[in-house]
């Protein structure tokens, strides 16, 4: 019996240590120009070509080569979604990874394949930012950034339209660029706070004024199809929206797991607490089960990694961080606490594939550093980076049903 135990001890301790993942090493790179300089800032005019003469940039990255990854779209299971688009100079990631998103649920729902608009979203959430900002007296974060549960809300109040009708860019302008608009915005609202002119209308128009000048007025009724129409009826009787549908779902100890609390980043700039907190595993179970069943997913995280690389088009978490079977709630809390984890970007999950190395995501990317690799557009998220990295997500309601379940009795 001694002979068999021992046996099995250490056929069991081989076992494990032939499953010990492969020890990860970094190397520090030079950072190279790809789309963003080479494409998006060829079309801004405002751009000094001095800029190109700087000293390149060093990064401390995992050394990838030799190492293989599933980074062939045609072998994931996907989801109807629009080609990738960029966002330019822009820090509106949140509303091209939910307009795609939203895009994606039309196309679930009704079949339709449409195109919407972002900028209309964005033009109507910076009203929304001026009224807040003058409400609660400048005590707030105005910039670009937002969360993807920001697009339900605009469209519940603005309703949306195609991306035909607006879109946002000037005649002749091919890249997006609200550098030049946001410090014009930003230095009108000092302005209103150093003098405390808080009226609310008047504040608002003049922040129409400004977007009307470098992103166009947005249309109050427009064509489609041949009929006439309206953003509220448009977003709600062709495409058939109901923004109350959509929850949003986030994972940290702060607060008790099965309750609404708020996503605490800047860029949550209306303080929403509509999150559903969930346990780490119930969180990686609302992308998995929504893919499963035919659903997309938005989700907003952290993408200033080692093991994120533009150019490979992956996103893993090294060994030299944390071993895989060490990522937990604790590890995602300290990360988030200590700032390594930060709320950096907002893409759109469509698609996954399950390997012996557990599920791996396919991921439609709005910013420069997206169209830098091979699949322009696209890149390819590990479940491991989904757990610790990522911080809110965003699914139809019934696309969360199984964990919903568990918190709405």
């Amino acid at each position: 019996m001694k002979k068999i135990v021992l046996i099995i001890t250490i056929a069991a301790a081989f076992q494990t240590f032939a499953q010990k993942p492969e020890k990860d090493n970094a190397v520090f790179k030079t950072k190279e120009k790809g789309f963003y300089q080479n494409v998006v800032l060829k079309d801004i005019r405002d751009y000094e070509s001095s800029k190109e003469g700087k000293k390149p940039q060093r990064y401390f990255s995992v050394d990838f080569s030799g190492k293989s990854f599933p980074t062939d779209p045609e072998n994931y299971s996907r989801q109807w979604h629009n080609p990738p688009v960029s966002q330019g100079r822009t820090g509106t990631c949140w509303c091209f990874s939910s307009t795609s998103f939203m895009e994606s649920e039309v196309y679930r729902q009704t079949g339709q394949e449409v195109k919407l608009s972002e900028m209309f979203t964005v033009y109507y959430e910076y009203v929304e930012r001026a009224k807040y900002f003058v409400q609660h007296r400048g005590d707030m974060n105005f910039g670009e950034g937002s969360e993807v549960n920001a697009t339900p809300v605009i469209m519940k109040l603005y309703g949306a339209v195609p991306y035909s009708v607006y879109s946002g860019k000037l005649k002749g302008q091919k890249a997006y660029d609200h550098k030049v608009m946001v410090t014009e915005m930003k230095a009108y609202l000092k302005n209103v706070k150093e003098n405390s002119l808080w009226n609310e209308k008047e504040v608002v128009e003049n922040i129409k004024s400004i977007m009307n000048h470098y992103m166009g007025t947005p249309p109050e009724t427009f064509t489609y199809k041949g009929k006439e129409t309206t953003p509220e009826e448009f977003a709600a009787k062709i495409l058939k929206i109901n923004p109350d549908d959509y929850y949003s779902f986030m994972s940290t100890e702060a607060i008790r797991y099965g309750e609404r609390g708020e996503l605490e980043v800047p860029d949550n700039w209306w303080h929403s607490k509509n999150y559903f907190n969930v346990d780490v595993n119930d969180f990686i179970s609302v992308f998995k089960n929504a893919l499963k069943n035919g659903y997309t997913v938005a989700f907003c995280g952290d993408v200033s990694e080692p093991g994120y690389d533009r150019h490979e088009e992956v996103g893993i978490i090294p060994t030299f961080d944390i071993p895989a079977g060490y990522i937990d709630a604790d590890a995602r809390e300290m990360r988030f606490r200590n700032g390594s984890t930060s709320d950096d970007h907002c893409m759109h999950v469509v698609g996954y594939q399950e390997n012996e190395d557990g599920w791996w995501f396919l991921i439609k990317d709005s910013s420069s550093g997206g169209f830098d690799g091979k699949h322009k557009g696209y890149l390819f998220l590990s479940e491991d980076y989904i757990k610790l990295k990522i911080l809110a997500v965003m699914v139809h309601k019934d696309g969360a049903r199984e964990v919903l379940n568990k918190i709405i009795k």
